[in-house]
């Protein structure tokens, strides 16, 4: 229940209450209607706090300089930088963000390993690509990475090369995790593997 139902519940009830006089009984029953209606939307309020608090130190880079990045990544001896290119309405991006971003075991393993970024494919804000040039993100999404759909993650070795690209959400965090560690271990530079192959063999 949204706080909105909660608020046409309660007027519901109030004008039925009018209608068949204020007995004690249907009182409380209103008010404990109420009460529980309350205690729901709070939850969902609280539980979409709990994901912005959960994710609010997972991208290391607001200002979006892929460039700085990559040298963030290099000098701290990080095997690169892990860019989500997302959209706003996409809900296949949501769920990366609420189920898979927001997994302890995912977050202790990328802040050990990978410099994080986000990139919004329609975004007008300006960024640094790695090679160094200024441009809008969604013209660095659109024209130099090809990205069509959402979600696409990228992630880029410490010379600032895209190593890795994976197209659409993970199942899980554990297939999040094997996604890292198939880029980390560097097993992607294995003469004909790639991705799938790596699941199968872990």
């Amino acid at each position: 229940m949204t706080a909105n139902d909660v608020s046409s519940q309660f007027l519901s009830d109030r004008t039925m209450g009018q209608g068949a006089g204020r007995s004690s009984g249907s009182t409380a029953h209103r008010l404990a209607r109420l009460g529980v209606g309350l205690l729901l939307a709070i939850g969902v309020v609280f539980s979409s706090v709990g994901h912005a608090q959960d994710l609010e130190d997972f991208w290391d880079d607001p200002f979006k300089d892929l460039k700085a990045d990559v040298e963030q990544a290099r000098d701290e001896g990080k095997a690169g930088v892990f860019a989500f290119f997302e959209m706003e309405e996409c809900p296949f991006c949501h769920r990366m963000k609420t189920q898979v971003f927001t997994d302890p075991a995912v977050q202790e393993y990328i802040k050990e390993n990978l410099v994080t970024v986000s990139i919004d494919i329609e975004g007008d804000v300006m960024m640094t690509t790695p090679d160094g040039e200024e441009m809008k993100e969604k013209d660095y999404a659109f024209k130099e990475k090809r990205v069509r759909a959402t979600p696409v993650m990228i992630f880029f070795d410490t010379d600032g090369e895209s190593a890795v690209r994976y197209t659409g959400p993970t199942q899980s965090p554990e297939e999040f995790r094997q996604l890292m560690k198939f880029f980390v271990s560097g097993a992607y530079k294995e003469p004909g593997m790639n991705f799938f192959k790596y699941k199968k063999q872990q």
